[in-house]
């Protein structure tokens, strides 16, 4: 329970990425946009800041992804799966990569 108390503000910062940003969404290019350039810059440097201030844990990627499985049932539909797996493995990415900027 404590590795998540420390984990709260970052994964606070990705619900808010995840859920607020799809008010911008107007057409399929600004979807698009958002999608494959915003939410993964944004969630990209979030890990960079989780692993600097707390260290390398594989649990922060990991509730990236629970976070967003309710995102692409609300929002998409299951052709959208992979941004799961993506954004995971872009939160691993910077993650480790804050980690090592320690």
């Amino acid at each position: 329970m404590n590795r998540i108390k420390k984990l709260f503000p970052y994964l606070m910062v990705n619900v808010i990425c995840f859920y607020l940003l799809t008010l911008l969404m107007k057409d399929t290019g600004s979807a698009m946009f958002i999608l494959l350039f915003a939410i993964p810059v944004i969630t990209f440097v979030n890990a960079i800041i989780c692993g600097s201030k707390n260290s390398f844990d594989f649990l922060y990627p990991l509730l990236v992804m629970v976070i967003f499985v309710p995102y692409v049932l609300i929002y998409m539909n299951e052709s959208a799966t992979i941004y799961i797996f993506i954004y995971g493995a872009i939160s691993l990415m910077g993650c480790f990569v804050g980690s090592r900027l320690r």
